[in-house]
């Protein structure tokens, strides 16, 4: 007789970002383990949940046979703490942190303080809980988390084809690759103003990632691909399937994630393991995630300074080479099959 669970996120569980994407592994692991896991996605508005929200949740919890095991996605429960305590009694109750909710971008200071307050309380609710990283789980004592409540597990990542390392004197017709959801955090903008100043390379860079999320942010970076007249250089694309995402990789000479704050940085997990140079910030825990090997980082927020790294990889040949060797790029692996589906701009 197989165990059983509930997995229960904020929305469609099909999403395409690191954190719906470590979910759905996290699930598939289970199933393959010989668990039966039901996975509820939550209508309404998150992480600042609306009356539909609440009412959501509090259905899936109502449901649910006393002793039931629960994992709860930490973008539904932390600001519902109300809903999770009334249930916390009865519930074997997990949650799952993949950073604070108080620590995401452009949030006043009443804003932080409501989610800090709300995740606490949430938080102080349930059994355990899980955190991606070592530093989210060191960032939740901050929450009156004790330690002893936490696990920490890290994302994992799948086998992949690794890119190719060109033994070239000069930085020509390089292709620039950025996967993250269109929000502020993600610093798509930051990216954009540093790449205006390297006009006099050959470089041309896509932009993956949900415009939904953020539509006035997603707005703002179509404004400043135009503004600097980068149309024909920066393509927008959206989100895109798997099989389209891998051959985005697969094309890319570098990947850059210019976060300003990140729990764990699963993509930059994602490119490494094919062999895929980065260049990032020190947001967060992408402090700790990056091999210095394997990549450059800079402060979050500096274009200049993206902007100096940037150039630092289109200027010296020698770096390009011990950045590809530190990501792990023992050699050309051509994928088998049919060939991977395109990438279907949105704007471009």
């Amino acid at each position: 007789m197989s165990h059983h669970l509930t997995f229960i996120l904020a929305g469609d569980p099909n999403q395409l970002t690191g954190g719906y994407l470590y979910d759905a592994r996290m699930v598939e692991a289970l199933r393959e383990q010989g668990w039966s896991v039901e996975v509820i996605g939550l209508a309404g508005r998150f992480p600042e949940p609306d009356a539909t929200a609440a009412q959501s949740m509090e259905d899936a919890l109502a449901r649910q046979p006393e002793g039931a095991k629960i994992v709860i996605d930490g973008l539904a429960l932390g600001g519902l703490p109300e809903v999770i305590a009334k249930h916390s009694k009865r519930l074997e109750l997990t949650a799952l942190v993949h950073h604070p909710l108080a620590d995401e971008t452009d949030l006043d200071q009443a804003q932080r303080t409501r989610f800090t307050l709300s995740e606490t309380r949430s938080l102080t609710a349930v059994n355990r809980i899980i955190a991606t990283s070592a530093f989210t789980a060191r960032r939740l004592a901050d929450f009156n988390v004790e330690a002893a409540r936490i696990a920490v597990i890290e994302p994992g990542v799948e086998p992949a084809p690794l890119a190719e390392y060109e033994n070239d004197s000069a930085a020509t017709g390089q292709h620039l690759l950025c996967v993250a959801t269109l929000i502020p955090r993600k610093g798509q903008d930051v990216l954009i103003d540093a790449l205006a100043r390297l006009n006099e390379y050959d470089w041309r860079c896509d932009l993956i990632g949900s415009p939904d999320r953020d539509p006035r942010f997603a707005e703002k970076i179509a404004h400043l691909i135009r503004e600097h007249g980068l149309e024909d250089r920066i393509c927008l694309h959206g989100e895109q399937s798997e099989e389209a995402l891998g051959q985005a990789y697969h094309e890319a000479d570098l990947f850059v994630l210019p976060s300003f704050y990140e729990g764990y940085g699963m993509v930059i997990s994602e490119a490494l393991a094919r062999g895929l140079p980065v260049i990032t910030t020190t947001g967060g825990a992408l402090a700790h995630t990056l091999p210095d090997a394997a990549g450059l980082s800079v402060p979050p927020r500096d274009s200049q300074a993206l902007t100096q790294a940037l150039k630092r990889w289109f200027d010296e040949p020698d770096l390009r080479k011990y950045l590809y060797l530190g990501a792990g790029k023992p050699g050309k692996i051509l994928p088998t099959g049919k060939p991977p589906a395109p990438l279907s701009p949105r704007h471009c």
